[in-house]
């Protein structure tokens, strides 16, 4: 135990953030540079290395949090980045980017609020890379075996990672024009600076993994054509189909779902755009979608300069603090949450439905008609007499994936069986029902969690080790089944 007073004379602390009137005039992240090392000692203290650490059940990474603490508290760094290192490939993304789980499974959090984990972790990497701790892992022999992964997002990337370590060649297909996916696209800058990217790519590329973008599977290259080329695919293209709203206007000009407005932002930081073609300046901006992509979108209208940003919300604001019998401990808890976005501005509406958009002679939305809603038998419904209007020159639609993509062919080419849910299915090992086609991430899972996806490409790289060798030793920290710990 690093501390053991550490939980009982400190309090919690977490980064700072910088004025919103400095930071909603450029894209840098939100936080203060540099303000977690003067803290994150103590707050490192606070935990209390548990004899039965919930934290590594909260995190489906197994991270090793209760070592790296101690070693975070002890002010090594070297041996802190090789522990974190150890579970996650990329705790740089997760630091930054995680809804941080394991601080909900957190023993602490019983009685007080819980261990900054996700701060820690975030210092230890930044740490390793300011220090050079953080170097290629090059393999000592090659297999001679070939694999293909589709889609170059966590999972993706944390599959072609292990196995590229194991000593297979590994080919990596995206078809956006970067790598990243939605790391790259859907994450704003002001969230994850993309240089936190292009190194692990570096890194990975040292280690002999390669990249091609601007080949979308199913389209520019066939299944076919892949499995003649290839001992092993990992599939890991994500969940990509966008939940619609089908009501009256959907079609004006102005409705765009998030993942066609988002990532024209993160285009123009990387120098395509000096202008989003999408953009908010000058509009009173509507928000459907209450969760982290929504808060991604209002972020993204306020440095664009919007007139107004409202977010809609179909169910009641959440809690405050985690209810005991609802949401009891350690479960991972639906709470109100105030990110940087809404700091920054804006209306958030709970418990609205929206009923219709209405546009302008030239086939704009202008309007955005709303009701509230009361749920009857668990489903809501609008409450009659509530409809009313807001303005909406832009509306972002935020609501959600149902699934991987269909339209380019790659589920269809392969043969890949489909589960209840729309997903691909697989077996124990990720594999699917095409011998040597293994699926990782959402386009298995379905949509979630970051520190999920990494998992799930950490898990099939073992799967496809062993496909490939017939043993090995790749960790596997989930099984397809393992979900999240809820109420």
């Amino acid at each position: 135990m690093a501390d053991p007073k550490g939980f009982l004379n400190h309090g919690r602390e977490v980064a700072a953030y910088r004025p919103v009137e400095e930071r909603t005039k450029d894209w840098n992240e939100v936080h203060v540079p540099g303000s977690l090392l003067p803290i994150i000692s103590k707050q490192a203290g606070r935990c209390m290395d548990c004899g039965i650490p919930f934290c590594h059940n909260g995190c489906p990474l197994g991270n090793l949090i209760p070592e790296w603490n101690d070693y975070a508290y002890r002010g090594d760094w070297g041996a802190a980045s090789e522990r974190l290192h150890a579970t996650n490939n990329f705790p740089e993304f997760t630091g930054r980017l995680c809804p941080a789980p394991c601080e909900s499974t957190c023993v602490l959090g019983i009685s007080q609020q819980p261990v900054t984990i996700k701060n820690v972790e975030v210092s230890i990497i930044d740490k390793a890379w300011e220090n050079g701790d953080v170097a290629p892992r090059i393999p000592e022999r090659l297999s001679g075996k070939t694999v293909a992964v589709i889609g170059s997002g966590p999972a993706g990337l944390a599959a072609a990672q292990q196995l590229t370590r194991a000593g297979h060649t590994v080919a990596v297909y995206e078809r956006a024009d970067r790598v990243g996916g939605l790391l790259r696209y859907g994450i704003p800058e002001f969230k994850m600076e993309k240089r936190h990217i292009n190194r692990r790519i570096e890194q990975m590329r040292a280690e002999g993994t390669r990249f091609r973008t601007g080949v979308e599977i199913g389209r520019d290259l066939t299944a076919t054509d892949l499995k003649k080329r290839y001992d092993a695919i990992v599939v890991a293209a994500g969940s990509t189909t966008a939940r619609d709203l089908p009501v009256p206007g959907r079609e004006l000009g102005g409705v765009h779902q998030a993942m066609e407005y988002l990532p024209l932002a993160n285009k123009v930081q990387e120098g395509d755009y000096v202008v989003a073609p999408i953009s908010a300046r000058g509009k009173h901006v509507v928000v459907i979608g209450g969760g982290d992509t929504g808060a991604d979108c209002v972020g993204t209208a306020h440095r664009q300069g919007a007139a107004s940003v409202t977010q809609l919300e179909i169910m009641p604001r959440p809690n405050d603090e985690r209810h005991p019998v609802d949401q009891p401990w350690p479960t991972f808890p639906l709470l109100y949450k105030v990110t940087s976005a809404h700091e920054e501005g804006g209306e958030r509406i709970y418990s609205a439905s929206t009923t219709r958009f209405e546009g302008d002679e030239d086939g704009n939305v202008q309007w955005l008609h709303l009701a509230e809603v009361e749920f009857v038998d668990g489903r809501p419904a609008p409450k009659p007499g509530s409809e009313r209007r807001i303005p909406a020159q832009l509306v972002t639609l935020a609501m959600g994936f149902t699934g991987t993509d269909r339209a380019n062919g790659l589920v269809d080419q392969f043969g890949l069986e489909l589960d209840e849910r729309g997903n691909i299915a697989r077996d124990a090992d990720f594999q699917t029902n095409v011998p040597g086609v293994f699926v990782a991430g959402d386009a298995g899972r379905g949509q979630s969690l970051i520190v999920w996806a990494i998992a799930e490409g950490r898990s099939a790289a073992r799967g496809v080790d062993r496909h490939l060798m017939g043993a090995g030793d790749l960790p596997a920290p989930i099984r397809p089944t393992d979900r999240s710990l809820t109420a």
